[in-house]
């Protein structure tokens, strides 16, 4: 149970980095597959944890993770750790099945256009910060959760960077979420 909920953010991350580094490299069907097959296993993953959790009711409500110490200095200590609860599985269940749609959908959409291999590796970032931030056990790391999601905001927002309209709603998006 412990590293399947660790794999849910866990995958969708080493997906934009594979597609981030790789991406010139590959093929679009492939930059597709590995965008869209990462969701899909951090959906069946999702699946597999709230099966998991529902039988585990009323004893356990909750599962915390602590993967490592990040900061431990005088009186503030915060580790990377995560959270699951009820509400937190229903929002990895909103985010993992609603991006699945979302990927599915966008190989037809994208097919012919120039960045969508970048498209696919902004995607999984997108999804793997908005799993950080619905995960994440402390303040800070819901932070860096946040500031992930803030910053696919603007990539996603300024895809079409070429439109001068597109950079300044991305502009505006990024300074929205800094005052969030």
């Amino acid at each position: 149970m412990i590293i399947i909920i660790t794999l849910i953010p866990a995958v969708p991350l080493i997906a934009f980095l594979m597609l981030a580094l790789f991406g010139h490299k590959l093929t679009r069907k492939t930059a597709g597959f590995i965008g869209t097959g990462s969701i899909g296993i951090v959906a069946v993953l999702t699946l597999v944890i709230a099966i998991e959790f529902f039988k585990s009711l009323p004893e356990i409500k909750s599962y915390s993770i602590v993967l490592w110490e990040w900061i431990n200095t005088g009186n503030l200590k915060a580790d990377i750790s995560f959270s699951l609860d009820a509400l937190s599985l229903v929002f990895c269940f909103v985010i993992t099945f609603v991006g699945l749609l979302i990927h599915i959908y966008s190989i037809e959409f994208m097919a012919k256009d120039e960045g969508f291999t970048r498209f696919f590796a902004y995607m999984n970032l997108f999804v793997g910060s908005m799993l950080i931030l619905v995960l994440a056990d402390n303040i800070l790391l819901l932070y860096l959760g946040w500031e992930g999601v803030g910053l696919c905001s603007y990539l996603l927002i300024g895809y079409w960077y070429k439109e001068p309209a597109n950079g300044y709603a991305a502009r505006k998006a990024f300074i929205i979420t800094r005052i969030g």
